[in-house]
């Protein structure tokens, strides 16, 4: 692919991720979006049940799958290596706007806190969680983590080099702050639907499970220096 082309590519599936992840924080907090977790009347509960099942389990494989190694060999026989991660992008992309359409709400809530102060703690909450999220993308590589910086270096004839794993700020206490603050997105909440519940107990065994096995590899392909890190550090809270 001409590096012109890959470059576009790139900074599209960039720029589509970012209103998609935006759309993410409306579609939970059923907040400034057309279409949130909670939206429509509720049909069937076996039908929404196989559905947004459905769609989670999509996402876990969409995203668990296509972040192993073998997977990438496979895939760049078919696209060009510079544009795997935006490929990646892409498909995240395309799982999470299924999800956002076809979602199917359920009846029944869980809690709802009236109680001003409490409410409004729970959203500074939540957005603190989606907060730590963003920055900790920005303290390994941003641009890198979302296919930028492969297609940059290639429209400029650079070869690509791994970034360096460093251990700033959260990292230096916890292993996955991504996923921290992902959970703290997911279930800080004043209003908790069953809806909400059902999206934030897959999402939650998702994370659990993905990053098992992305610890797994990461113990074998990095050896003992990552071993280390796991001995000093939490997986998800610092201790």
């Amino acid at each position: 692919m001409n590096r012109y082309l890959s470059f576009a590519y790139g900074v599209a599936c960039y720029g589509l991720f970012f209103a998609v992840f935006v759309y993410l924080i409306g579609f939970l907090n059923d907040v400034g979006v057309p279409k949130s977790v909670n939206s429509g009347l509720p049909g069937p509960v076996a039908t929404a049940l196989f559905v947004d099942i459905g769609l989670i389990t999509l996402f876990g494989i969409q995203h668990s799958v296509m972040a192993r190694p073998a997977f990438k060999r496979w895939l760049t026989q078919f696209v060009p290596h510079v544009i795997e991660r935006s490929s990646y992008v892409l498909a995240t992309n395309v799982v999470l706007i299924l999800t956002y359409l076809f979602w199917e709400p359920l009846p029944g809530e869980v809690w709802q806190i009236r109680e001003p102060m409490l409410s409004t703690a729970l959203f500074m909450l939540a957005a603190f969680g989606w907060l730590i999220v963003l920055i900790s993308t920005f303290l390994t590589n941003h641009f890198d983590l979302f296919g930028l910086r492969q297609v940059w270096l290639n429209l400029l004839r650079r070869n690509y080099s791994a970034v360096a794993f460093k251990e700033h700020l959260f990292y230096r206490w916890v292993r996955h702050p991504m996923m921290l603050g992902l959970f703290i997105a997911l279930w800080a909440t004043p209003e908790m639907t069953v809806s909400h519940l059902l999206f934030s107990v897959g999402m939650s065994i998702y994370i659990v499970v993905g990053v098992h096995f992305e610890e797994a590899g990461l113990k074998k392909e990095l050896g003992k220096p990552y071993q280390d890190y796991v001995a000093r550090t939490g997986r998800f809270l610092p201790f």
